[in-house]
């Protein structure tokens, strides 16, 4: 019971001091997660963030739920969840209550625009993590620049890019076993 308490507020603190989103929570949740913790190999990490990224929702929820059940089983599941959709709940619930009072303040609006400088900061990080465990071969590459002349380019929605990388992958890089 210790470790899910202590996985809860881990989560709890990634949620609460991570702003930019799903992308910029991921060099955060895998310092906790891989490095300091050690609950997860890089490998494992690697594979929920694909699968996370593979189904409808938030990917550090469902990431934090791979996570949670993975320690857990369920309850672990459920708490790792509310500790890292809590904080942003809460803050958004005092920002919300305060904000019509604070909107005009100059220093206010100063502090978002600051943390909006952070955010692209925070999802190259996880662009940077993340490229360590991307095979690095011609074929690679290859998918690397048609999806992103995929996507930027011919304007093909990313849910596609997923879809069709998933079915190259099932298809071509399977094991043929005899």
């Amino acid at each position: 019971m210790k470790k899910l308490i202590v996985m809860f507020f881990s989560f709890f603190k990634i949620g609460a001091f991570t702003f930019g989103g799903g992308y910029a929570m991921i060099p955060l949740i895998e310092r906790e997660v891989v490095d300091n913790r050690e609950w997860i190999t890089k490998e494992e990490f690697t594979d929920i963030l694909v699968i996370s990224q593979s189904f409808p929702g938030a990917m550090p929820v469902n990431s934090s739920l791979f996570i949670g059940y993975k320690l857990g089983g369920i309850l672990g599941a459920i708490l790792a969840l509310m500790g890292v959709i809590l904080p942003s709940f809460l803050i958004i619930l005092l920002i919300a209550m305060c904000f019509a009072k604070f909107r005009d303040i100059a220093f206010i609006d100063n502090i978002f625009k600051g943390i909006n400088g952070a955010v692209p900061v925070l999802v190259l990080l996880a662009v940077k993590s993340l490229s360590k465990s991307v095979k690095k071969d011609l074929t690679s590459v290859f998918i690397i620049i048609l999806s992103l002349v995929a996507i930027k380019i011919l304007n093909v929605h990313p849910v596609a890019i997923i879809f069709l990388s998933a079915t190259y992958g099932i298809l071509s890089l399977r094991k043929v076993e005899i």
